[in-house]
């Protein structure tokens, strides 16, 4: 592959790992310093990343602003200050009377054009720091409301622990799934939190023709 003249590269990032750090290790491993990725995923969140090299950096934009698909696992019954499960669990209620019925009415809402209040463990930056460099320090913060596009929210069939949902959810760039989940938690009246993530799609590209790390790693050995 010629990584300078520019390739567009699917990876499935592993759990714990930043956007970043994949960026890092695909940049060391092809030696092309114009390396850059198309849309962070949380570190807890796995799936489809997009990373570009050499001239297909300029495709970076336009690949970020397509549709993405996530699956996502909702917890009811808490709420987490991070929204996902890096945080411990806070408010814990009984959310034992809620059905899957239940849940899939209050998807409802958050079809459409919503506003939506990004996570204050986020890289949004407010006053010129990341909001989560602000939220570790225990600083209050106050996060403007956006607008983005859910295009589709559905239950799906899995059978999870009690008191757990699985989410497919297509959306605009922007959306924090996180809070997503943190609004329907509310919603219900029971609190919830994301405890999993997985993004499977960006537009066309999908998260099955997608290297693996250790995958990619052997190409680069063996060529």
């Amino acid at each position: 592959m010629d990584f300078r003249a520019g390739q567009t590269l699917l990876f499935d990032k592993p759990r714990q790992w930043t956007s970043f750090d994949l960026v890092r290790k695909v940049r060391n491993l092809t030696r092309e310093k114009k390396t850059g990725h198309a849309g962070t995923l949380d570190p807890l969140a796995t799936g489809l990343l997009i990373i570009c090299t050499g001239a297909h950096t300029k495709r970076i934009e336009s690949i970020q602003g397509q549709p993405k698909t996530y699956e996502a696992v909702l917890k009811l019954g808490a709420v987490t200050a991070s929204y996902d499960a890096e945080m411990p669990e806070e408010a814990l209620m009984d959310a034992s009377g809620i059905t899957a019925e239940q849940v899939g009415a209050a998807l409802g809402a958050f079809r459409g054009e919503i506003s939506q209040v990004p996570p204050v463990f986020s890289a949004i930056k407010v006053n010129g720091k990341r909001a989560y460099e602000s939220a570790r320090k225990g600083e209050a913060l106050e996060l403007k409301p956006r607008p983005v596009t859910i295009y589709s929210l559905e239950l799906m069939p899995l059978d999870l622990a009690p008191g757990e949902y699985a989410l497919e959810i297509v959306c605009s760039k922007g959306t924090y799934i996180r809070s997503l989940a943190h609004d329907i938690g509310q919603a219900l009246g029971v609190g919830a939190y994301l405890r999993d993530l997985r993004r499977t799609h960006i537009g066309d590209h999908h998260v099955q023709d997608a290297w693996t790390l250790a995958g990619f790693e052997e190409m680069i050995k063996n060529s």
